[in-house]
This record gives structure tokens, sequence and C-alpha cells, in this order.
């Protein structure tokens, strides 16, 4: 048994695996291959979202991968920008026909905020209009499970006050680096398991000098350790290459962190992201 056949159990029962494969930047013509290499090592989690414009390779993956549909787990995200039902209710339609698979097995809201105005105005109003269309698609059995992204834990509020269905996860950016501890409270009090998106920081994270010395007293390498550390954090990480030999050392993780380098690890501060602090989640807002 490796880490590709242990899940996590969403509030609902759903069973998710605890290590995700994620397609954030690969283009929607390799996305299918991608996906069918990644299935091939073993993943059965996998992550995409309408904003990476690949959900139909992802879904030509999945469906040609020879592994059957109810035993891999397919996540996608509503676009940040759309806050109301009615664009809700459309574009979980538009994914699943996008997709070419009769359900979903998680649907998230991308971000409480659209991107270009990520952490500024309040979007509550419409993140629970989106919510509402997510309860609906989950209850006639379009979605098996509902959550959302980047949500801080106001966003979570707002959310609960109106839910009739209480998200069943929350995507966050987690890595070695950037442990969002309160967040990760809350969720774990209001049962609500985490994703932990970039689990390398992008690349950022792996020339840590710290990283990679503790990699190396573990015989690891340094995406190795940083995965074990998100995996004993009790999210789920979900790392993203094309590389099938990538995909395979990335599930090596039959290894146990010791409670004081989990300590270490945690406490290390590493958010300088280069060229990708352009991007909103990156931005430190």
């Amino acid at each position: 048994m490796t880490i590709l056949d242990e899940t996590y159990t969403l509030s609902n029962g759903v069973q998710i695996p605890k290590l995700g494969f994620g397609t954030w930047f690969i283009d929607d013509d390799r996305a299918a291959q991608a996906v069918r290499d990644a299935i091939g090592a073993g993943y059965r989690n996998i992550d995409t979202a309408q904003a990476y414009g690949n959900e139909r390779g992802v879904g030509e993956g999945v469906r040609t991968s020879g592994v059957a549909r109810d035993d891999l787990f397919v996540s996608t995200k509503l676009a940040a920008e759309i806050k109301d039902y009615e664009g809700a209710v459309a574009a979980i339609d538009r994914s699943l026909q996008t997709l070419g698979l009769d359900y979903i097995d998680l649907m998230l809201i991308h971000s409480p905020q659209p991107w270009d105005d990520f952490r500024g105005g309040d979007y509550s109003e419409g993140n629970r209009a989106a919510w509402r269309a997510l309860e609906e698609a989950y209850q006639a059995g379009k979605l098996r499970s509902i959550g959302v992204s980047n949500f801080q834990n106001e966003d979570v509020e707002s959310i609960l006050s109106e839910a009739t269905v209480a998200p069943h996860a929350n995507q966050l950016l987690v890595h070695v680096g950037n442990t969002p501890d309160e967040l990760l409270a809350y969720a774990a009090e209001h049962n609500i398991l985490v994703q932990a998106y970039s689990p390398f920081g992008h690349g950022a994270i792996l020339k840590n000098e710290e990283l990679t010395g503790m990699a190396d007293r573990y015989g690891v390498s340094a995406p190795r350790l940083a995965l074990r550390y998100a995996i004993q954090l009790g999210t789920v990480p979900l790392p993203k290459t094309e590389n099938p030999d990538h995909m395979r050392s990335n599930a090596d993780l039959d290894f146990v962190i010791s409670d004081e380098d989990m300590a270490t690890l945690r406490s290390l501060h590493i958010r300088d992201y280069g060229d990708d602090s352009v991007f909103p989640v990156y931005s430190g807002k």
C-alpha cells in the first residue's frame, strides 16, 4: 500500500485520495496525456479548474485512462469572476459538458473575489448566490461534494451563515514556508478538508538550504519532503508535473517526518515567488 491508496473522508462520507495531481499550467492539448500518465502512475485524484482552460483535455484523459470512472476523484473550480446564481448554474453544467463527465467529485468556488480584485472588495452576496447553485447541483447528484478555494475564515463564515450544506473542502496555498495555521485550525474545527495547492511554492521553496539539508538527512528529494510535510499536516497536496518519472517520485512518500522536524518546517517563512508573484495568489495580499 502506498500513499496513492490512502484516503481521507470528507464530512459527507465521500472518500478522497490523500495525494492529488494538479494541472495548473498544463495546456489543454497536453492535459489528456498528462492525466493518463498520472493515472497510469497510480494517481486517482485529479484537479483542474475552469480558469485553467484545460477541462476538455483533463476530461479526455479521465475517460481514456482505462480506469473506471468511479475509481477516480475529479475536482474543478467555478471561475472566480462568477458571483451570481444564474451564472454559476450555467457554469456548473458547462464544466460537466466540457469534461465530458456525468458527475464531478468536488467543485469549488475558485476565489472569494474576482482575480482582478483579489483580497479587495466584499463579494459575500455573490459568493452565497454561487454557493446556492453548488448546493443545488450537489443535491441533484451532479456534484459529489462542494467547497471553496482561497477563502479566508471570514469568507467561509459568510457562506455558513446561509448554507444548507457546509463546505467539504477549502483549497489553499500551503507549503513549507507558508503554513497558514489559523486557516488550518479553523478548517479542522469545522471538519473542512484542506487541499494544498502549489505544495512546492512554484519551485521557490525547493532551493531553501534548511529544506534541502533536511531532505538529505532523510535520504529523499526536497519535493518528496515538501509533499510528506503537507500530508502530515493533514492536507491533500496537489503537485503538478508532466514528467512521468517525477509523478512516480512524488508518490514515493513511505517515510515519516519527526515531530521536531515538522515543527522546524512549520516555522519556516519562504514566500519569495520570483516571477510568479504576478499571480494574485502569490502577491502577498
